[in-house]
């Protein structure tokens, strides 16, 4: 576990050390108090992503419009790979699975992340 940012709070993370870990990536959101994880398998979904011109640049949608999800620039809908997501919100199961994934779990002060967090400047 690492101390990080999630969103404007302060959060840690989970980084594999070996290459056996069964997760790319965690993150604690200390707002919603959930362990979100980052499997290795992926998947194919659906994504709506900017469309973009020869330059790379989003193509906006007219001057002074916006569409109905407030962007300003077009979307189109793709298919994209993506890492399954599993999302702990018990904090007994969170903590169960830090004791098993994480090696600095007796030293690392994750419980200061259930407590209230204030929005970082």
């Amino acid at each position: 576990m690492i101390s990080s940012e999630w969103e404007g709070r302060e959060a840690f993370r989970m980084i594999p050390v070996t290459g056996d870990c069964p997760y790319v990536e965690g993150i604690f959101d200390s707002e919603t108090r959930v362990l979100v994880l980052f499997s290795k398998g992926l998947k194919e979904s659906f994504h709506m992503v900017p469309r973009v011109d020869d330059n790379g640049d989003p193509i906006p949608v007219g001057k002074g419009k916006a569409r109905m999800n407030g962007k300003s620039y077009r979307e189109e809908r793709r298919t994209i790979q993506t890492f399954h997501e599993y999302y702990i919100t018990d904090k007994a199961e969170i903590e169960s699975f830090l004791e098993m994934f994480s090696i600095n779990y007796d030293t690392f002060d994750y419980n200061k992340y259930f407590e209230t967090q204030e929005v970082l400047a």
